[in-house]
């Protein structure tokens, strides 16, 4: 469905974000690595607990909520599909970033989870991270990387993709419920989006 021009009411206890999707179809320049001292470890069959507790703590303030209220069942066989792959950002011997890449789609990789935690937030971290996504995904045959953002995201986000190579090609807006009013999410986080009850 299109939207029309002009306002669009959205329900009490909903939420609602611009989704933009941005794609490469070609594996761009490589980019210098911002000095630090993280590393990067794949996650063969992740735990539950800590997928959720990483994502949580990358995404939490940007409501990222899916995977949390994702049923076990579901979650498990996503994150344990042989064609996903699930890695961390090592600091200081803690879980502080999360990446998820998506092969399921034959010749395409999308970036399915991509972040820091708020520890790592504006100290290069988030372009070592995407640096090791890109070499990763294009070292597979593939011929399209692809991922999406939206304005719950921190508003640096889009620039940085578009920085990393990526292009828009897709714009969509998405209705939810709010995740802090069923307790999936803390009722303080996002206040950048506020709560309509």
């Amino acid at each position: 469905m299109i939207l029309p021009d002009g306002y669009s009411d959205v329900p009490a206890g909903k939420v609602a974000a611009v989704v933009t999707h941005l794609e490469m179809t070609a594996r761009p320049a490589p980019r210098s690595d911002p000095s630090g001292a993280w590393s990067l470890r794949q996650v063969e069959t992740p735990p539950l607990e800590w997928f959720r507790d990483l994502y949580r703590r990358v995404g939490e303030e940007w409501l990222w909520f899916s995977r949390i209220q994702m049923p076990d069942a579901e979650l498990a066989a996503r994150l344990h599909s042989p064609q996903l792959e699930v890695y961390a950002l090592v600091d200081g011997g803690r879980d502080e970033g999360l990446l998820e890449l998506d092969f399921r789609e034959p010749g395409q990789c999308e970036i399915g989870m991509f972040g820091v935690t708020a520890k790592l937030v504006g100290t290069g971290a988030g372009r070592w991270l995407m640096n090791r996504a890109l070499e990763i995904a294009w070292s597979r045959p593939v011929e399209r990387v692809w991922l999406h953002t939206c304005t719950f995201d921190h508003p640096a986000a889009l620039g940085f993709y578009q920085r990393s190579g990526f292009r828009p090609f897709r714009r969509q807006v998405e209705v939810a419920d709010d995740p802090r009013l069923d307790g999936t999410a803390p009722r303080e986080v996002a206040r950048h989006v506020p709560v309509i009850e």
